[in-house]
């Protein structure tokens, strides 16, 4: 008894997780198809113009789950036949049948439940409106992040007072040695050309023994 509750409760955890994929693929079959129907088309929207969309993204999902279930019953006629040991994860043999029809059972308890729900109106609304809320989440997030980069204040910054402390250690304690060393290399290479131990044209890729590419003050 205490085996057969604990397989309900099992089926209906697995049926309870594949529900909750399945609406999550739907809203995001739906929020991609409302992006594109506001922003790209210039729609106004109506939850009732994605009706057919969300009746026929589950019904698409319930014809998997339906699919699987009718792989799981073929496997299981198989296995039932076979009592050696399997080659493989997928090569059953009879004493798979029992979690073979387990799983067949819960593909389509998936799918019927996936059916109930894409015959609801009431229940298609609801992912709708969440599929809604979804697309106008995503344009905010969008339409902040252009703003901050666009528009960018040190006073909309909420880490600018200690970011801009760290930059400038950075320029004290790299930049600043960086430029000296720059300018010191300079004078030298001067000296050396005035007293005639350095080309007057020195080749752009090549630069003495100690010296400094500006690059790197980048």
């Amino acid at each position: 008894m205490a085996d057969d509750k604990r397989k309900r409760v099992r089926t209906r955890d697995v049926v309870a997780d594949g529900l909750y994929i399945a609406s999550a693929a739907t809203r995001l079959r739906l929020k991609n198809a409302i992006l594109v129907h506001i922003l790209a088309n210039g729609e106004d929207f109506d939850p009732d113009l994605y009706l057919g969309e969300a009746r026929s993204a589950l019904e698409s999902l319930a014809e998997e789950a339906e699919a699987d279930a009718a792989a799981r019953e073929r496997e299981r006629k198989i296995a039932r036949t076979r009592h050696s040991d399997s080659d493989g994860t997928h090569d059953y043999r009879s004493r798979d049948v029992r979690n073979l029809r387990r799983r067949e059972k819960q593909s389509l308890h998936v799918a019927h439940q996936l059916r109930l729900r894409a015959a609801d109106d009431a229940e298609l609304h609801k992912l709708i409106a969440d599929a809604r809320a979804a697309a106008w989440t995503e344009v905010a997030k969008n339409i902040d992040r252009t703003l901050r980069i666009e528009a960018s204040r040190p006073d909309l910054e909420p880490d600018y007072a200690r970011m801009r402390s760290a930059r400038m250690q950075a320029l004290q304690l790299v930049d600043l040695p960086k430029l000296r060393a720059h300018r010191r290399s300079t004078r030298t290479q001067k000296q050396l050309r005035e007293a005639g131990e350095l080309p007057d044209i020195l080749p752009a890729d090549v630069l003495p023994a100690g010296a400094i590419d500006p690059g790197e003050l980048e």
